[in-house]
């Protein structure tokens, strides 16, 4: 899965939970002070994450997400384990 499949992905996901347009969210859009994301609304958007990539983030990982770029490469990265942990089973 490419990384900008993941990025609209991810951005469809924060524009169901924001109320923002995808059109509007840009990988550089801060999820608290440009998308209004509080965190009710952060902790839904891992919920969402956690479903659709079948991954599993950390509590103490989510305060370090601050933009949408951010989001799109801790997803990619925990793809990647994931992927590395299937090759090696």
């Amino acid at each position: 899965m490419s990384e900008n499949t993941i990025e609209a992905e991810i951005i469809s996901i924060i524009a169901d939970v924001s109320g923002f347009d995808p059109e509007e969210i840009k990988p550089e859009s801060k999820l608290a002070d440009d998308l209004e994301i509080d965190s009710i609304k952060a902790i839904e958007i891992v919920v969402a994450l956690e479903k659709k990539y079948k991954i599993s983030v950390r509590d103490d990982d989510v305060p370090k997400i601050t933009t949408v770029h951010e989001t799109t490469d801790l997803v990619s990265r925990l793809l990647q384990q994931e992927n590395m942990i299937h090759v090696r089973s």
